[in-house]
């Protein structure tokens, strides 16, 4: 992971993060226990990065700077989420050198993002920096800020409880949507796949936002239909109503193989549709997504 010395610009590390992006997202995603969180971490962290660029700031090793700046986005992330579950009257969410390491690191890596959950945080990062990206225990520690004894700690307790969790049986939940929900979604899905786009503009809102993830972003109802456009004149997809990681979505298909190829995200106002978050061209999101259609 380690890059030499290095001057990072602007067009640099846009340039590096075609290639980074999937590796950042399997890092945050797992962090976070979904891989739209996870989307939401990576996204914030090329922000933070792409400003800090602006300041005066020396980057010797790009990659590990920028996964520590996703690290501790991704704690910012789960401090929020874990005080907005504390409101809700929900619990906290606080509940990886190791001779056997290795030949449980293949294993951990396949891990549903869920199991991750169950560790600290501390323990859920090493397992995850080393373990599922590869990186050394001293990289780790880089990314972290965490010393050498505490990472090796963290990492030899967090492969233990995940040995522990993968003997226990899944736990399967039964999703559901709300009925009001599930009429609109499937409206929404049958107008798509019947390419009557004039009808799905008909059911957005004048104010709409639509994020192409690592693509584009579109705001308001003109431009929009500059997506629903590409849309028309493509033909690997059809759409189905669903669930991405216990989130209702719309699950993408391609018709001839069935392989699910993306998902997308409605918001919705007053019956309106006043967001699209569309993860077509973010393939990397799928790989350790949980896809249950309806």
């Amino acid at each position: 992971m380690n890059s030499g010395p290095n001057k990072l610009d602007r067009a640099a590390l846009e340039a590096m993060l075609p290639a980074l992006r999937p590796k950042l997202h399997r890092y945050t995603s797992r962090m976070a226990g979904s891989v739209i969180d996870g989307e939401d971490i990576v996204q914030d962290t090329v922000l933070k990065a792409l400003g800090a660029l602006d300041g005066p700031v020396t980057v010797e090793k790009p990659e590990n700077w920028l996964f520590r700046i996703a690290h501790n986005t991704a704690q910012d992330f789960l401090r929020r989420r874990s005080r907005e579950m504390s409101r809700i009257g929900e619990a906290d969410m606080i509940t990886i050198e190791d001779p056997s390491g290795r030949a449980d690191s293949r294993h951990i890596a396949a891990l549903g993002l869920r199991t991750f959950m169950h560790l600290s945080i501390a323990r859920r990062s090493a397992v995850i920096l080393i373990d599922v990206l590869g990186l050394s225990v001293h990289e780790a520690c880089e990314v972290t800020g965490a010393t050498l004894a505490a990472t090796k700690a963290a990492l030899h307790r967090g492969r233990e409880q995940l040995r522990l969790l993968a003997a226990e049986p899944e736990e399967v939940v039964e999703l559901k949507l709300d009925p009001d929900e599930e009429q609109r979604l499937r409206r929404y899905v049958d107008l798509f796949n019947a390419r009557d786009f004039d009808a799905v503009r008909d059911m957005i809102a004048e104010d709409i936002r639509v994020d192409v993830v690592n693509r584009t972003r579109l705001d308001g109802k003109a431009r929009a239909s500059n997506y629903f456009g590409n849309y028309s004149r493509a033909t690997d997809w059809a759409l189905s109503p669903g669930f991405v990681n216990g989130r209702p979505a719309i699950i993408s298909r391609n018709p001839v193989s069935q392989e699910v190829t993306g998902f997308m995200l409605l918001e919705w106002r007053d019956g309106k549709v006043v967001g699209i978050r569309d993860f077509r061209y973010a393939p990397y999101c799928l790989v350790d997504a949980e896809v249950r259609e309806v």
